[in-house]
């Protein structure tokens, strides 16, 4: 399975244009499902606005809140080490639920500048709040790339733009031959290990409400462990 997955950012308009194959699944965040009418899953968290979500669904779309979400990112690490930003929780929740073999994101760089900051224009970006568990966002997704790796997954970018994302690029139409990036093995045993001692977890996801229990100094060392697992540039999918 292919999982498109896309999020809010300005380039997300691209994927208009793009043929339905070789998606076998459109996965939306928040506002995203504006952008094409085949979408299948709409993740968003419990403050996304009732009227901002679709008034009716066609057949075999479905909505993911956080009763189906919040357990599948605790199955794989929890909010504090994953990241509780929508785009790491899509993937996350797609890895567990869908079992893809290839994820590829559109509109998650969350690199925010100028006045068009979403693809409806202005929004609230969820990277630039005061949290936790976004103090680097580059090591959040080297540990989305690392762990969907250990399930025979590939994870790639398809945006041009700059991206906060570390994922290889890719294109809509060289998809199928993806394979997974290994990385460093005992990197990424280091990486859960550490994260496994810290014992930083939030099974209900509101991570915020016991904050003061969680030291950022560990969470950036186990950010720094997650960087280390980043695979060489000979190793980049084929």
């Amino acid at each position: 399975m292919i999982a498109l997955i896309l999020g809010s950012g300005p380039n997300v308009i691209e994927s208009q244009g793009w043929p339905r194959a070789p998606f076998d699944r459109v996965v939306a965040i928040n506002n995203a499902w504006r952008v094409r009418p085949d979408w299948d899953d709409l993740i968003f968290p419990e403050d996304f606005p009732d009227e901002n979500r679709p008034a009716t669904l066609s057949k075999g779309q479905r909505l993911i809140e956080a009763d189906r979400f919040v357990p599948a990112q605790n199955r794989l690490g929890g909010f504090v080490y994953a990241g509780g930003t929508m785009a790491f929780t899509a993937g996350y929740w797609a890895l567990d639920a869908l079992r893809p073999r290839v994820m590829a994101f559109l509109g998650c760089d969350m690199v925010y500048g100028g006045s068009r900051t979403h693809f409806y224009g202005t929004g609230t970006a969820d990277p630039l709040r005061p949290d936790i568990t976004l103090r680097s966002l580059e090591a959040k997704s080297a540990r989305l790339m690392a762990v969907a790796a250990r399930q025979g997954c590939a994870v790639v970018n398809l945006s041009r733009a700059e991206s906060r994302l570390v994922f290889p690029r890719a294109t809509p139409d060289a998809l199928t031959g993806l394979r997974p990036l290994a990385g460093d093995p005992h990197a990424v045993r280091r990486a859960l290990d550490r994260e496994q001692a810290a014992g930083y977890m939030a099974p209900s996801g509101r991570y915020w409400e016991e904050a003061e229990r969680f030291d950022t100094r560990v969470i950036d060392e186990i950010d720094a462990l997650w960087l280390r697992t980043l695979a060489s540039p000979a190793e980049a999918a084929v």
